[in-house]
């Protein structure tokens, strides 16, 4: 019923003499529309997700992190795949590298998310 009342609404191309659209045409704007999709969507998470990995990747000992679940804490020991991260006196965890969202500067910094 809806495809009907489309049908309708748009008058067909032969009876104002005019021509259909070419193939050339409809597979040129296709082309652009996945040109356009891939500079807006796809390339910037490609490279944030390059920079996450280079980031987590440059993890080392003795500096302090903010994890996924919002504990900051300080790297004790790098693994292959996970950190040991002190999070208080006498307590540490390991977690997953992966885990790690943001490597903070300074001792007393907060994540660049927060506002203070």
């Amino acid at each position: 019923m809806f495809i009907q009342q489309i049908a309708m609404a748009a008058p067909p191309a032969a009876a104002e003499g005019g021509q259909p659209p070419s193939g050339g045409f409809t597979i040129g704007w296709l082309v652009f529309m996945v040109a356009i999709f891939y500079f807006v969507m796809i390339r910037p998470q490609r490279r944030r997700e390059k920079e996450r990995k280079a980031m987590i990747a440059a993890v080392k000992s003795g500096e302090r992190v903010l994890l996924t679940s919002g504990i900051i804490g300080e790297v004790c020991n790098v693994k292959e795949k996970t950190l040991i991260v002190r999070i208080a006196e006498k307590t540490k965890i390991e977690v997953l590298k992966s885990a790690v969202s943001q490597i903070l500067e300074e001792k007393g910094e907060l994540p660049a998310d927060v506002k203070a």
